[in-house]
C-alpha cells in the first residue's frame, strides 16, 4: 500500500514539473524584419526649410512657436471623447490579460448545502415484508424524513502541459499592446487634426485681413474716379469698374467669416467642448507660423518602431501567431488535478467532529478522440489568419512608405510654389503702385488700373494659401512620420458606470 502511494505521488509530481516547465507548441513569435532603405526617396534639398536625417522631434508642433497652439493640443490630449474611447479599450484589453493568466493557477470553491430528505423507505420495506416485523423506533427512524449537512471545499488544476494557457496569455497580451498601439495612433492623429484646423483658422484669418485691405484699396480708388469724373477728368465707366471691383472683393469676405466660424467650432469638438467654447480664445488674428529652418526626418529603417499603425499591425500578427498554439494544444489531452474536501452528516453538532470528514483527489484526463474535423479546422483558421495578418502588416509598411514620399513630394514642391509667389506679388505690388501714380497724373487710363488691382488681389490671396498649404503639407509630414505619442503615458478620464455616475479614473496607455 506504501508502495502505491509512493507511486501515485511521484505521478503527481512528474505532472507538475510537465505543467510548469512544458514546451509550449505553435511556432514562436519573431519580428519581422522590413529591409528597409536608409535614405528618402524624396528628399531634395535647395529649399528654405531643408531636410535632415536626425530622429524626428517628439513634441513636433512646437517647431510652429505658436503658445496658443501648445495650449490647444495639451487641452485636447486630456478631453478629445474619441481619445478616451480608445483608453478605455486598453483597460478591457488589459483585463483580458488578467483573465487569460487566472488559467495558470488552480480554482478552488467553496459550498455548504442542507436538504432534508425522504428517501421512501416505507414502500420498499412493506413490498418485501419487512415493515412489520422492524421495532415501531427504528421503522420510524428508517422511513422517516432526514436532514443532511454538507460542507466543504473543492479544487481542479488543469495543467499546461502544451502551453495553451501560456500562448493564451501571449495572445491577450499581444492584443492589449495592440489597443495600446490604436490609441497612439489616435493620439497622433488628433494632434496632427488639432494643428491642421488651427493653422487653418489662422489662414482664413489672414485671407479675411488680406481681402479686407484690398477692400480699402479698393475704396479709395473709387473715391478717387468719383473725384475725377466729377471734375471731368475721368469717364463714368471708370466709376462703375471701381464699384464693381469693390463689390466683388466684398463679396469674398463671408466665405473666410464662415471658415473662422467652423474651424473654432472644429477645434472646440477636438478637445470635447460644445461649439463656439472658443471664440472669444481665438478671436484675435495670429500670423501664419513661419517654416523650420530644419525638419528632422529620420530614415525609413526606424519608420516600424515609430509609426503606431505599424506597432499595431506587428502586435496583431503577434497576437495571431500565438493564437496557432492555443488551435493546436487543443489537439493534444488535458490533464486535470481535482480535489474535495468537507464534511457531511445528518446531525448538525457533528459537522465539527473529524469523523464526518470526506475527501477526494486525482487526476484527469481528457482526450480529444472525435469531433467532425472542428479541431483541425480551427488550426486551419489560424494559420490563415496569421497569413492575412502577415499580408496586412507589409501593406501597413508600405502604405506609411508612401504616406511619407508623398509627404515630402508636397512640403517641397509648395515651397517653391510660395517662393514663386512672394515674388510675383512684390512684383505686382510695385505695378499697381505705378498704376496708381500714372493715373492720378492722367498717364494711363483706369483700366490699367483695375487690371494692376485684381492682379495683385489674386496673387496676394493664392500666397497666403500656398503658404497655409505648404504648414498643412508639414503637419502631414510629421504625422506620416508618426511621431508625438512617446511622450504619452496615462490619461484621466471620467470612467462612467452603468448607472450613469461619472468617477475619475486613469489608464496607463504606454
Amino acid at each position: 500500500m506504501e508502495a502505491k502511494n509512493m507511486k501515485t505521488q511521484r505521478l503527481l509530481l512528474s505532472l507538475l514539473v510537465l505543467a510548469l516547465s512544458g514546451c509550449a507548441v505553435g511556432p514562436d513569435y519573431r519580428a519581422p524584419d522590413n529591409h528597409l532603405s536608409a535614405t528618402w526617396h524624396n528628399a531634395k534639398g535647395s529649399q528654405a526649410s531643408q531636410l535632415q536625417m536626425t530622429d524626428p522631434q517628439v513634441s513636433w508642433w512646437h517647431n510652429f512657436n505658436d503658445p496658443e497652439l501648445n495650449s490647444l493640443i495639451q487641452r485636447a490630449t486630456q478631453g478629445n471623447l474619441s481619445l478616451q474611447q480608445s483608453v478605455l479599450r486598453i483597460a478591457g484589453a488589459r483585463e483580458q490579460v488578467s483573465s487569460a493568466q487566472g488559467g495558470l493557477f488552480p480554482i478552488l470553491n467553496g459550498q455548504a448545502t442542507y436538504s432534508k430528505q425522504q428517501l421512501g423507505l416505507k414502500g420498499e420495506l412493506q413490498s418485501q415484508g419487512f415493515y412489520d416485523t422492524l421495532p415501531s423506533d427504528i421503522a420510524h427512524q428508517a422511513t422517516g424524513s432526514i436532514n443532511f449537512y454538507q460542507g466543504g471545499f473543492d479544487a481542479s488544476w488543469e495543467l499546461d502541459l502544451w502551453g495553451k494557457t501560456r500562448r493564451t496569455i501571449e495572445m491577450a497580451q499581444a492584443s492589449a499592446q495592440q489597443q495600446i498601439e490604436q490609441h497612439n495612433d489616435a493620439l497622433v492623429s488628433l494632434e496632427a487634426e488639432v494643428t491642421r484646423t488651427y493653422l487653418q483658422l489662422r489662414a482664413a484669418q489672414a485671407l479675411q485681413a488680406s481681402v479686407s485691405q484690398q477692400i480699402l484699396i479698393a475704396q479709395q480708388t473709387l473715391e478717387l474716379t468719383q473725384s475725377q469724373s466729377q471734375n471731368g477728368l475721368a469717364p463714368s465707366s471708370d466709376v462703375e469698374s471701381a464699384t464693381a471691383q469693390l463689390t466683388a472683393l466684398q463679396a469674398q469676405r463671408p466665405q473666410y467669416e464662415s471658415q473662422i466660424a467652423q474651424t473654432k467650432n472644429g477645434l472646440a469638438v477636438l478637445l470635447g467642448l460644445t461649439p463656439g467654447a472658443l471664440d472669444n480664445e481665438l478671436t484675435a488674428s495670429q500670423p501664419l507660423p513661419a517654416l523650420p529652418k530644419w525638419v528632422s526626418v529620420g530614415i525609413p529603417a526606424q519608420l516600424t518602431r515609430r509609426r503606431p499603425d505599424i506597432r499595431a499591425a506587428e502586435a496583431n500578427l503577434h497576437a495571431q501567431t500565438a493564437n496557432i498554439g492555443v488551435s493546436v494544444a487543443q489537439l493534444f489531452p488535458s490533464v486535470s488535478l481535482t480535489g474535495q474536501l468537507g464534511v457531511r452528516n445528518s446531525d448538525i453538532s457533528y459537522m465539527d467532529n473529524w469523523s464526518s470528514h470526506f475527501y477526494s483527489i486525482g487526476p484527469g484526463i481528457n482526450l480529444p478522440i472525435f469531433e467532425g474535423g472542428r479541431l483541425v479546422s480551427n488550426v486551419k483558421l489560424a494559420r490563415t489568419e496569421q497569413a492575412a495578418a502577415v499580408l496586412n502588416y507589409r501593406q501597413t509598411v508600405l502604405n506609411a512608405l508612401q504616406e511619407v514620399e508623398n509627404a515630402l513630394v508636397s512640403y517641397q514642391t509648395d515651397q517653391q510654389q510660395v517662393t514663386a509667389l512672394t515674388l510675383s506679388s512684390d512684383a505686382l505690388n510695385r505695378a499697381y503702385q505705378l498704376a496708381s501714380e500714372n493715373y492720378k497724373n492722367g498717364f494711363v487710363t483706369y483700366i490699367t488700373v483695375l487690371d494692376a488691382e485684381r492682379q495683385l488681389a489674386n496673387t496676394r490671396q493664392q500666397a497666403i494659401k500656398a503658404q497655409a498649404q505648404t504648414v498643412i503639407d508639414l503637419v502631414a509630414l510629421y504625422k506620416a512620420l508618426g511621431g508625438g505619442w512617446e511622450q504619452q503615458s496615462s490619461v484621466s478620464l471620467p470612467h462612467y458606470s452603468v448607472f450613469g455616475e461619472a468617477e475619475q479614473a486613469s489608464v496607463t496607455s504606454h
